[in-house]
């Protein structure tokens, strides 16, 4: 995986983050929409992650929920409102902790040569004051170290891929 570009677009209530990986768009965009691999990479490595929803169409629902070594669940939920495989997935994001806060994620996958895929996450929120509260200190980490962890099972798989 390429190091992270990352960008926060204040005038548009955006926050952008880029990324290649060495694996083809196909594998890419399963791993991405795979329900038994979520709870690989979804989230930081010290919460765990299980897929309560997962219908990857348009109008389908997805719902995970995170828990800390103390046993505190962390509920997030969203539903697609696009989805174009291999290309583009959209759908919204709410923290059920601050219920009203609906941000909306656009994930494109984009092919590269050698076999590698671009990905261009763009999260977008309702208000300037909404973007600055998911911007906080630590909030940037926890979504590097996401995609570092989508980018060890995207290893994995691609490696289980080529030894058959």
């Amino acid at each position: 995986m390429s190091k992270p570009n990352v960008e926060i677009i204040r005038e548009e209530r955006a926050f952008v983050m880029t990324l290649v990986f060495d694996a083809p768009r196909e594998i890419v965009w399963r791993v991405y929409t795979n329900p038994a691999s979520i709870s690989q990479w979804w989230g930081p490595r010290r919460l765990t992650t299980v897929v309560d929803k997962m219908d990857v169409r348009v109008g389908g629902e997805w719902r995970y929920i995170q828990t800390d070594a103390d046993g505190n669940h962390y509920a997030f939920h969203g539903a697609y409102t696009i989805v174009d495989a291999p290309n583009l997935l959209v759908s919204t994001f709410e923290f059920e902790g601050m219920p009203g806060h609906v941000m909306t994620d656009h994930v494109m996958f984009q092919d590269l040569p050698d076999s590698r895929t671009k990905i261009i996450a763009r999260s977008t929120v309702e208000s300037l004051e909404a973007l600055e509260a998911l911007v906080q200190p630590g909030m940037e980490e926890g979504a590097l170290e996401t995609w570092e962890r989508f980018g060890e099972t995207l290893q994995t798989v691609v490696a289980g891929n080529a030894a058959r």
